[in-house]
């Protein structure tokens, strides 16, 4: 197993490059699905209906907000495209620097976001700089160093988190976590996963119609009811987490 490759080993010029190369690949040939079919939705309709002015960032074409009312920003050009012809408002940009203004939103959601930038305390710099103060924020990481794999080298992952140094990094851009829940399982059969990887480097296309025809819609089917647990605490035995975080900006020194 290859250890985790810290993350100023890879330029955000690199990133951009793995990330657009998986991903707007799967974007090109898959459909938009809405958030309602998600696991996700029961946690996070209520957030949604309170919060007029949403933000999720780089959710491809699996939105776990509502499409009306929010503003999605990606990478993919693929998936704005279709994001688009569905009647969202969506716009360009990467999570380093996006392209709204300061304290728009009262609801944001970066899912499977963090990992994959090199910079990511300028990102969650970003997040708090478009949140208003008491904002509810949604992230999700995956966590464990030594459960590194090859496939998270592979789908351009920066790291894996120890719950410890994501607890300390979104409090020092004034996050707090409030609730968690266990958002994914790396899975366990080894051999599965070389096969998958091996489909997608050596019959890419083949690999994407398998995944996005067959397996998203069984996985859709399959899908675990998640829970919210107060803050981070169960997270040692969990490969993957679901953070709803409150930001509470710190008061400026008066002059």
């Amino acid at each position: 197993m290859p250890p985790p490759r810290p993350a100023e080993s890879r330029s955000d010029a690199e990133l951009v490059r793995v990330n657009r190369g998986f991903y707007e690949s799967l974007w090109a040939a898959a459909k938009l699905i809405g958030p309602e079919r998600f696991n996700t939705w029961p946690l996070l309709r209520g957030l949604a209906a309170a919060a007029p002015r949403r933000l999720e960032v780089a959710p491809g074409l699996r939105p776990r907000l509502p499409l009306d009312g929010t503003c999605f920003v990606d990478l993919s050009h693929a998936a704005l495209r279709r994001l688009h012809a569905s009647g969202a408002r969506a716009v360009h940009g990467m999570i380093g620097a996006l392209p709204c203004a300061d304290a728009s939103f009262d609801l944001i959601c970066a899912l499977d976001i963090l990992e994959h930038v090199a910079d990511d305390d300028s990102a969650l710099a970003e997040l708090a700089r478009v949140a208003r103060p008491g904002a509810h924020v949604l992230l999700s990481v995956p966590l464990h160093p030594e459960a590194w794999t090859a496939f998270d080298d592979f789908v351009g992952h920066c790291r894996r988190y120890e719950p410890a140094r994501i607890v300390a990094k979104l409090a020092l851009h004034g996050f707090t976590i409030e609730h968690s829940a266990v958002y994914g399982m790396q899975p366990k059969s080894s051999r599965l996963l070389d096969l998958g990887q091996w489909y997608l480097i050596h019959r890419r296309e083949r690999a994407m119609w398998w995944y996005n025809r067959v397996f998203m819609p069984l996985s859709l089917c399959f899908q675990k009811p998640l829970q919210w647990h107060e803050g981070l605490d169960h997270a040692q035995d969990v490969d993957e987490v679901l953070l709803r975080c409150r930001y509470r900006p710190a008061a400026q020194p008066s002059h």
